[in-house]
């Protein structure tokens, strides 16, 4: 029996969007303090979780490790500064 090539081909299936139901729900769960620490790396590293929303939180935890970076040489800095003032 042939199968005329169709066995090698991928069919790519898009994941239905996040509603809004689920974005308010999930912005619910950030307001809860410590949670909003953990959850973002469950849905930006665990298995399951849409891909859109994913990427969100992936990108959010690059950016909020940037502004920890920038906080830390701004720190270092002022306390240098003020260092040698003494």
């Amino acid at each position: 029996m042939e199968d005329y090539g169709y066995r090698n081909q991928v069919v790519e299936q898009h994941p239905e969007p996040v509603s809004m139901k689920d974005w308010l729900v999930t912005l619910l769960i950030m307001l809860i303090p410590l949670v909003n620490i953990v959850m973002p790396f469950v849905w930006a590293f665990g298995g399951g979780t849409n891909p859109s929303k994913a990427n969100f939180f992936k990108a959010q935890l690059i950016l909020a490790a940037i502004g920890i970076v920038i906080w830390f040489l701004f720190a270092g800095a002022f306390v240098t500064s003020m260092m040698r003032n003494y």
